[in-house]
């Protein structure tokens, strides 16, 4: 089972449209990675469109299931996509709990569940967004759980910068990403915040802290840059600058995601690209050893074990390493949280 040329270019022109950002960092990928990497977001774009576009009375989280079992069962729907993640899957030996791990995010979604605790915003970033950097990582014949566990970081701190960017957006939709614990501390109702989003300028509190917290994701994430095969690092670099950009577009605005929608003009895309292939540093300089060797946060872990099976004295190591690590990180958030009290 093959992807065939006229399915892949379905792919493409559905990832042209709906994926700029992907699309442009793509470029920078080997064609050997670049055309299954589409094919995968291709994927995962009908996935969140069959959700968001959702109509009539069936429940499209259960059609998503129904289209993943027929993809691993060797019999995909008779559409481009699911023909092509169906060759995909066969190929590349893909375990199934990664994309059903994004189908559960999106059911999230589609419940319109809410979190209460940031561990809690962390395992729905998880599933929509670390899945896809570890089946990434696949598609480049990387399964180093290391290797993994920054990929994981890294689709954290993506989605963290989503959601700060896209609070207001989300408010008008009745929908909400930030831990209601921040908003209770604040006295914020939510239905009201719902109604007149504007009204509450103290959201940009919470803005700046997701972004602290991806910011502490993104340079976990770089460390796994190193780990990944030469001619793929500059796309997946430029991917996270593209990301990390937006971010610094927020702060720009004083932190405001209610009145505005930060983005990344594509000039500005494409500097961020150019800067990403002349960058040396992507083969010349090592990251800190203990950053690269850091443990997944628990709330990614079931991913890394989906597609790691380390050796039993690897497995010991890392075990015995995995508490010092652990502590290292959330002595790291505490003392990012306390400056962002005092600054």
């Amino acid at each position: 089972m093959e992807i065939t040329s006229k399915d892949l270019e379905e792919c493409k022109l559905l990832i042209k449209e709906g994926s700029h950002s992907f699309y442009a960092a793509s470029r920078l990928l080997p064609k050997y990675v670049r055309d299954p990497a589409i094919v995968l977001y291709a994927f995962c774009r009908i996935a969140d469109d069959v959700v968001d576009k959702q109509t009539g009375n069936h429940n499209p989280i259960d059609d998503l299931k129904t289209r993943l079992n027929l993809v691993y069962s060797k019999k995909p729907r008779d559409s481009a996509t699911d023909r092509a993640f169906a060759a995909l899957v066969n190929t590349y030996d893909l375990p199934k709990e990664l994309p059903s791990a994004l189908i559960e995010g999106l059911q999230w979604d589609y419940e319109g569940r809410r979190f209460d605790t940031l561990s809690e915003l962390y395992s729905y970033s998880a599933r929509v967004a670390s899945s896809v950097g570890v089946m990434m990582c696949i598609l480049m014949n990387v399964r180093d759980d290391d290797a993994l566990a920054r990929a994981c970081d890294l689709g954290i701190a993506m989605q963290l910068t989503n959601i700060a960017r896209d609070v207001g957006e989300d408010a008008r939709n009745d929908r909400l990403y930030i831990p209601l614990e921040w908003m209770q501390e604040h006295k914020i109702d939510i239905n009201r915040f719902f109604k007149e989003p504007e009204q509450f300028p103290e959201v940009s509190i919470f803005v700046k802290q997701l972004l602290a917290q991806a910011d502490i994701f993104y340079k976990r994430a770089g460390a796994g840059y190193f780990s990944l095969p030469k001619n793929c690092r500059p796309g997946i670099f430029s991917a996270g600058k593209i990301y990390s950009q937006i971010g610094k577009h927020i702060a720009a605005s004083n932190y405001d995601s209610i009145h505005r929608r930060a983005h990344t003009s594509t000039i500005e895309k494409f500097l961020l690209i150019l800067s990403s292939v002349g960058n040396s540093a992507l083969t010349t300089v090592m990251p800190v050893p203990s950053t690269i060797h850091a443990p997944p946060i628990s709330e990614v872990e079931f991913l890394v074990n989906a597609v790691s099976s380390p050796r039993e004295d690897e497995k010991s190591f890392k075990e015995r390493s995995k508490k010092f690590m652990s502590l290292l990180f959330d002595l790291e958030r505490k003392d990012r949280s306390i400056a962002g009290i005092y600054e």
